[in-house]
């Protein structure tokens, strides 16, 4: 599910990626390394991510009270990826991942090439964790099997990365998650 949908994330790195490379015999493996080192840290973060959704889910149901209002933890995951989309942290990882050649430049030196290739890979997958990792949770809350919410997380992705006024949609996503995490809150203390 991870690797499914940050994929369409790292399009344009990988484009001009393959531009630069252009002409070299090892162009294929370059793009490969590349490739590998950012889904290797996109392949961490789920192996961590579900790790931790094992130990909650465990939490959970050896707690009487949780148990019965499983409802705060989606309370508590909407309220956090809604919060983080207004963090310097976001931002600034943000602006990383939407300038793939500055990024290159930074990180791309041409000597020992297929180590820092995947070196790179590394670096942009850090910069994309950095600044989805609370969206991403939300796959957790809709459930991680289902197909028509990966779709549409992973859309929210790709416009906010790879779109010129992908930008601007941070801020509305941050606000449209933090309103339904008080209306749910309201709704169960209403009851």
């Amino acid at each position: 599910m991870t690797i499914a949908m940050m994929v369409p994330t790292v399009t344009p790195l990988l484009a001009i990626f393959a531009r630069l490379t252009q002409g070299r015999a090892d162009r294929a493996i370059l793009i490969t390394l590349l490739l590998l080192g950012y889904l290797s840290i996109w392949a961490a973060f789920g192996l961590v991510a579900h790790s931790t959704d094992m130990v909650l889910h465990s939490f959970v149901d050896r707690n009487a009270f949780l148990t019965v209002n499983g409802w705060i933890v989606g309370v508590a995951v909407l309220g956090v990826a809604g919060a983080f989309q207004f963090s310097k942290v976001k931002y600034r990882c943000l602006d990383k991942c939407r300038t793939p050649f500055s990024f290159i430049n930074e990180y791309w030196r041409g000597t020992d090439v297929r180590l820092q290739s995947y070196r790179l890979g590394v670096h942009h997958g850090l910069f994309c964790v950095g600044c989805c990792w609370a969206i991403m949770l939300l796959m957790f809350l809709v459930g991680t099997g289902s197909v028509g919410w990966m779709l549409a997380i992973s859309a929210v992705m790709v416009i906010e990365k790879n779109i010129a006024w992908g930008r601007w949609l941070s801020a509305p996503l941050g606000i449209g998650l933090l309103l339904t995490s008080v209306a749910i809150l309201v709704l169960h203390f209403r009851v």
